[in-house]
Order: C-alpha cells, then structure tokens, then sequence
C-alpha cells in the first residue's frame, strides 16, 4: 500500500482550508485518511500551519511519500532536514 502526506480541502466555497492527512494514494482528494497530521490556512497573512512534528516524522521514517505542496511546507519548517539528519546519523 503506498502512503502519501497530502492535503485535504476543507471549508466553504472560495475560503479553503486545509488538513494535512496521511492517505493511501489510491483513495479520493477528500476521501478516507489515515490520520490527521497538522492544518494549513492559506488565506491570513503569513499562512498559518500547525503540524505534529513527531508524527509526520514518524510517518516519513516509515516511508510515506510527501505530496509537492506537503514535501515545501515540510521543508519550511525544518522537518525535511530533520528527516535527513536522522536517516545519516545512524550511518
């Protein structure tokens, strides 16, 4: 089963907001996840973004596939260097 972190669109029509999920790839844009990662809320300047940084690691480290948008807001907050400096720490 492939995992992906992508993004999942929640609220009204032109005001998105959105979940960041853990999905199998195969299941719709806003269909079943997995689990529910951290939110992301385009519209207020600077863009607001909560993520669980153990979780999302967690789910990296398994080998779940970020989503383009997912793998910029991962790397904007650090978790992407985290994610590398723990895979060549143990080396």
């Amino acid at each position: 089963m492939a995992v992906k972190i992508r993004l999942k669109r929640m609220g009204s029509k032109k005001r998105p907001f959105y979940r960041i999920v853990v999905a199998d790839s195969r299941s719709p844009r806003d269909g079943r996840f997995i689990e529910t990662v951290g939110t992301y809320n385009p519209l207020v300047n600077p863009t607001e973004v909560k993520l669980e940084e153990e979780t999302v690691l967690d789910w990296l480290q398994k080998g779940a596939q970020p989503s383009d948008t997912v793998r910029n807001i991962l790397s904007n907050h650090g978790i992407m260097q985290k994610l590398h400096e723990a895979k060549f720490a143990k080396k």
